[in-house]
């Protein structure tokens, strides 16, 4: 019995190291060893946590997916000879994590921090912030231009202090009728 097979703890998170911009390459290629040599009984899923984040400028939107942790891949898997050489063997993968060449499983803690059993999440970026110099438009006040007082934690409204005539006049609209206001 090998090192790698007396290490065997169960089904359990293990991570990854790759080169930069391998990561899902190494996922595709890993996904595609399981299934080719039917190691489906001991690498069960492999992931790169990715976050989506929404930058919204006005009525527009521009997606980005961002890798939370560059460099690594997630596996879950039961540690084995077979397991480690398949994994191992890929190319893009310099190791596991771990001390020396001994793979070191996440805790269930950590598992439950990472967030690794539940979906990704996407989070909304405005392009302004409290402070900044907007215009609106669109709505009531389309054309106006004002200062962000403030921001909803669901970014879904700001209040703004328009400036109308000799008064500034503070009011609630939605961020995706708000544009940063570019300087000349």
């Amino acid at each position: 019995m090998s090192d790698i097979d007396k290490m065997n703890v169960g089904l359990k998170w293990y991570v990854a190291h790759t080169y930069s911009g391998y990561e899902n390459k190494v996922k595709v290629n890993l996904e595609k060893i399981v299934e080719n040599r039917g190691l489906g009984n001991l690498i069960y899923d492999v992931k790169v946590p990715v976050e989506t984040i929404i930058e919204k400028d006005g009525d527009k939107e521009k997606v980005q997916e961002l890798k939370i942790f560059p460099s690594y891949v997630f596996i879950k898997m039961i540690m084995t000879d077979e397991s480690w050489h398949a994994v191992r063997n890929i190319t893009g993968v310099t190791g596991f994590v771990g001390p020396g060449s001994r793979p070191t499983p996440l805790s269930d803690k950590e598992v439950l921090d990472i967030n690794l059993e539940s979906p990704e999440e996407t989070k909304v970026q405005l392009s302004f912030k409290v402070g900044d110099e907007v215009s609106v438009i669109n709505g009531l006040f389309e054309g106006y231009d004002g200062v962000v007082q403030s921001i909803t934690d669901d970014l879904k409204i700001a209040t703004v202090l328009v400036k109308r005539g000799r008064r500034d006049m503070p009011v609630e609209i939605d961020t995706d009728m708000l544009k940063l206001k570019t300087q000349n």
